[in-house]
């Protein structure tokens, strides 16, 4: 087998552990490239949730990510976050930076289809935020910002940023990112949002998106939204049961709380935008050099193994963790 066909893949066994191991880069097919990865990047909640097992049964299926191999608990080659340079491919394509839903991988082969070129103007580095970016987009989508709306975003973590971010962009609107950790003043601050600890925030929110996956933030954000408005489901739980507030004034004040997740693309756009289409956007969103705050620590490949159970367990704090390779 040739040198240039070898590659390096990380797993993880879905009991805290991760590890990696030796992988082979198959000849690519008519209609394949084969892809060196530069950067990929942690998705802490959900890459934390399948190190330690949490995926539930019933959602095994559904939180399978496009490329991943082995299944849940584990072991299992799992990652959407990845930036990488076409080594071979079709013309249009050789050479070129390209963003893919795959997983933490030195080199690998995939249909040319899989892959989106990252527009001229956004770093390689930055572009592995753009599935959260797409997840952000997806949201907004499914419960636009108007002009002037006061607006929450309950959970600073990589979705709860994207969506300040792109919030605060909208004119007039007062975005509001509130967490817990005070240390995400400065970040909220860097994508032109306000910011304030939960018993701080500020109140009679037309609109509230939760992203901390607490039962604390999701009571939370059901006190900060004005009457008859909406809250935004964007945590992932996993295989946790989480109490949701509905008795004192949730039907008098005739509030709801709707779920948007990313895996299928928002009613508001289906009939315009595929996934493709949507991933394009969201990587010409990240032109924008504010989305840079997001990006908090870097680490080579080869030390991924120590680096998740620190992101799971706290003691590496992160927003996207960004993984380098040679």
């Amino acid at each position: 087998m040739p040198e240039g066909r070898r590659a390096r893949a990380f797993w993880t066994d879905g009991a805290g552990r991760g590890e990696v191991r030796e992988a082979v880069v198959p000849e690519p097919r008519e209609g394949e490239v084969v892809v060196r990865t530069l950067y990929s990047g942690v998705s802490r909640g959900t890459e934390t949730l399948v190190l330690r097992g949490g995926v539930p049964r019933g959602q095994h299926r559904v939180m399978r990510a496009p490329f991943q191999e082995g299944d849940f608990p584990g072991p299992v080659k799992y990652g959407y976050l990845n930036v990488g340079v076409v080594e071979e491919g079709p013309d249009g394509l050789a050479g070129r930076t390209v963003f893919s839903l795959y997983p933490h991988q030195t080199r690998f082969a995939v249909p040319a289809e899989a892959v989106r070129c990252v527009p001229d103007g956004v770093p390689a580095g930055r572009a592995v935020l753009a599935g959260t970016v797409e997840t952000a987009v997806n949201a907004l989508w499914d419960a636009p910002v108007l002009v002037g709306d006061r607006v929450a975003v309950v959970g600073a973590g990589m979705v709860g940023c994207c969506l300040a971010l792109l919030a605060a962009r909208v004119p007039g609107a007062r975005v509001q990112l509130v967490d817990v950790d005070p240390r995400r003043a400065a970040t909220a601050s860097a994508l032109g949002a306000g910011f304030a600890p939960p018993g701080e925030a500020e109140a009679d929110c037309d609109l509230v998106f939760h992203t901390s996956a607490t039962e604390e933030g999701l009571a939370r954000s059901l006190e900060l939204v004005a009457d008859e408005g909406e809250v935004v489901e964007l945590s992932w739980y996993g295989d946790r049961r989480v109490r949701v507030p509905l008795g004192e004034g949730f039907h008098s004040r005739r509030l709801t709380v709707r779920a948007s997740q990313v895996g299928t693309v928002s009613p508001a756009r289906r009939g315009r935008y595929g996934y493709g289409d949507r991933l394009d956007l969201s990587l010409r969103l990240l032109r924008d050099p504010a989305f840079d705050a997001l990006v908090t620590g870097e680490s080579p490949f080869e030390d991924l193994p120590s680096v998740l159970p620190r992101l799971a367990d706290g003691s590496l704090p992160a927003l996207c963790h960004r993984i380098a390779y040679t």
